[in-house]
């Protein structure tokens, strides 16, 4: 028995290290196949995005204008989103969204976007999926993978949220994790999502704050087996706890965003 637990203890290390060497492989062995630099000016590029328009879910206040420079701008290597204060077809405040539907579909991979998130209570911007077959199925059986979700009333959390038929937050159900930074707002950080056969991680710069692992339980669990698109925007936050008036208008920047496939 000692010689048998002996072997377990010096065969352990060897084990990790493999593991270890493995997946440094593997994350090694991935080709950038879709991004966009934004290093042009003007409006996002209409070959690789789309615009939402109206008022389009969660009851949510801002009007998401089309193809509206105020609202979103590349300029100086980035994409600028800004949600602004202003009385617009009904609405008090104008904002965007953008997305590869149509455009770009992926199944598996990762997913990286540099970005600066705004600061102030009531923005609400999201770096996320939706299942391509959105129009077929409807929310939530298409599946949604939330790769970042920022509240401005809770400033020093950065969110990451899994919707499915059977696990969503209307039944109370729903998936995910979170990570604690101090003034996330300050500066440019790395918000990943490498998607897996059996499992969905999330990462803000080099840390993997939570994995969504696959149960088993059917389609109903586990949709992302078919395609998903991108969406990029800057939403706020609908009824309690408000919006503080006074930070608008206000800006979500992106740096870039890139598609790698897992050879």
């Amino acid at each position: 028995m000692k010689n048998l637990l002996l072997f377990i203890v010096l065969l352990f290390p060897l084990f990790v290290h493999c593991q270890t060497e493995d997946q440094k492989e593997l994350k090694q062995r991935k080709t950038l196949i879709w991004h966009d630099e934004f290093d042009y000016q003007g409006l996002p590029d209409p070959k690789k995005w789309n615009f939402e328009e109206g008022l389009v879910r969660n009851n949510e206040p801002q009007y998401y204008t089309k193809e509206r420079i105020e609202n979103a701008r590349v300029a100086d290597g980035c994409l600028i989103i800004t949600a602004i204060k202003e009385e617009y077809r009904g609405c008090r405040y104008t904002s965007a969204s953008i997305n590869t539907k149509g455009k770009f579909e992926f199944t598996g991979g990762r997913v990286e976007v540099r970005a600066k998130l705004p600061e102030g209570r009531g923005v609400w911007p999201a770096i996320w999926t939706l299942g391509a077959n959105i129009d077929r199925v409807s929310w939530p059986m298409c599946g949604e993978i939330d790769i970042m979700e920022y509240w401005g009333h809770d400033p020093h959390a950065i969110y990451a949220n899994v919707h499915t038929a059977d696990y969503n937050h209307t039944k109370g159900t729903g998936r995910g994790g979170k990570i604690v930074c101090e003034k996330p707002w300050k500066k440019f950080h790395i918000f990943a999502l490498e998607w897996y056969p059996d499992r969905l991680d999330f990462f803000m710069d080099d840390t993997l704050y939570y994995s969504c692992k696959k149960k088993g339980e059917g389609i109903g669990e586990w949709p992302f087996t078919a395609p998903q698109y991108l969406l990029i925007n800057l939403a706020l936050i609908p009824g309690q706890p408000g919006i503080d008036d006074s930070i608008f208008p206000v800006d979500f920047v992106v740096d870039y965003v890139r598609f790698y496939k897992f050879e």
